[in-house]
């Protein structure tokens, strides 16, 4: 349980609907991070604020070894099973044309127009419509997600209410997210960030604080989906997540590092990426944002070789890097694998530059290599990479042709950076004053 002290799950999940720190705390459970007794409490904790009291009743029983539950959990079941009979009734009349698919071709892109038909043809009004929001919302804490989704989905083509239509999409967003309905939930993210990047909050620290919401939400999908790893990077990049990152969320500087890592795409962004884990070090560093910065800052590789055996741990101790991969029909490779071969290739990139003759066996200690293992690796990547450089048997070192930057390349990387942190630093300025002015 040593490994518990790098779990971010206590920071993570205040920042997610309750439904979705359930897969975390199964995770937790599973490496053992816990005591499993206190996984269970803080499951029937979690649970007690929804509907799925069969599922409470069951954890309480594993916990206490009894087949007995409380009084008060056999009349909250009594209690939900009455809402929701109740509410399915309120809501029969819309869920009942719209399950019709004769009646539904009716539907137009018009909302107005739709809610003018429901009314004059089918007797279905704003309170019906209302209902059906109320029934989706109590599937949902049923556990019924998929049920939920169908209701949101369609509540949301009828509702006139910009606030309760935007509740309405967060819902169905963890729904598709809980189901692992994966290129359902990243279109869903993407039209949540939109709405949240061109909405005019009460404050702007209501949008900070829903950016950060929707930045944990997609961690679930970025280290699922196929393009997540590019993904993740394209969003928490940017400056007003970047920036809500380093003031609320640090903790989040992990998986943007990850990505950056495994990705075989050097980006440009990389570099800034690199100086803000140096400014946020006292806040937040864990062994993957130490191991950067012990290659990229300090040059120290002796620390970055002795990082990485810690990094490992962490990712199979983390509930979004170190999932199992799922039984498929074709080979994936896991992303602690990805890591560990990129991290090498990190390490033997930056100490190649910084020295004109290597010896192999020094470097086949840096990368926790054998010799042979080393020599063979160091070859192939020569053969595939940039680097000018070239394997000098009989010496058994690594031999760097000098490579000295062009001047005007030079001039146009710091030019560029200047541009970014100006760019950055007046869109600080107008958020600023656009706060002052709703105040």
């Amino acid at each position: 349980m040593a490994m518990s002290k790098y779990d971010l799950t206590p920071r993570i999940a205040p920042n997610l609907d309750r439904h979705l720190v359930f897969p975390l705390l199964e995770f937790t459970q599973e490496r053992q991070l816990y005591p499993n007794d206190q996984i269970l409490k803080a499951k029937i904790e979690l649970l007690n604020n929804t509907n799925m009291v069969d599922y409470a009743m069951d954890i309480h029983k594993s916990l206490y070894h009894t087949e007995d539950v409380p009084q008060d959990m056999v009349d909250r079941r009594v209690e939900v099973v009455a809402r929701l009979k109740s509410l399915e009734e309120a809501a029969a009349p819309l869920v009942t044309f719209l399950q019709n698919p004769n009646a539904v071709q009716e539907l137009r892109a018009d909302k107005q127009y739709n809610l003018q038909m429901l009314n004059e043809r089918y007797q279905i009004g704003p309170e019906q419509i209302e209902a059906l929001y109320q029934y989706a919302k109590f599937q949902f804490e049923c556990g019924n997600y998929s049920g939920a989704a169908d209701y949101l989905y369609q509540y949301r083509a009828l509702c006139t209410n910009a606030e309760r239509s935007l509740s309405a999409l967060w819902g169905k967003l963890a729904a598709e997210i809980l189901m692992q309905n994966w290129d359902i939930a990243l279109d869903e993210l993407n039209r949540l960030k939109e709405i949240i990047d061109s909405k005019n909050f009460a404050s702007s620290l209501n949008q900070v604080q829903s950016r950060i919401w929707l930045m944990h939400w997609s961690l679930f999908i970025f280290f699922n989906h196929d393009n997540g790893r590019t993904q993740i990077i394209d969003l928490f990049n940017q400056d007003k997540y970047l920036n809500a990152i380093q003031t609320n969320a640090p903790h989040l500087l992990r998986y943007l590092a990850t990505a950056f890592i495994v990705n075989k795409k050097r980006r440009p962004q990389f570099k800034e990426f690199i100086k803000v884990i140096q400014q946020e070090q006292h806040l937040f560093s864990d062994p993957i944002t130490e191991f950067l910065a012990c290659v990229y800052v300090n040059f120290d590789f002796d620390g970055a070789q002795k990082k990485m055996k810690e990094c490992e741990d962490v990712i199979m101790n983390d509930p979004f890097l170190g999932k199992r991969v799922e039984e498929s029909n074709y080979t994936v490779v896991p992303l602690k694998d990805e890591f560990l071969e990129n991290a090498r290739l990190f390490i033997f990139e930056t100490y190649c530059r910084i020295h004109e003759r290597i010896d192999v066996g020094v470097l086949a200690e840096k990368l926790n290599l054998n010799y042979e293992d080393a020599e063979r690796w160091i070859l192939n990547l020569i053969r595939t990479s940039k680097l000018d450089a070239k394997i000098n048997t009989q010496t058994g070192t690594v031999v760097m042709e000098p490579n000295h930057p062009n001047v005007y390349e030079q001039l146009i990387d710091h030019t560029k950076g200047l541009s970014g942190r100006t760019y950055k630093l007046v869109s600080q300025l107008l958020e600023h004053a656009q706060a002052q002015a709703a105040r």
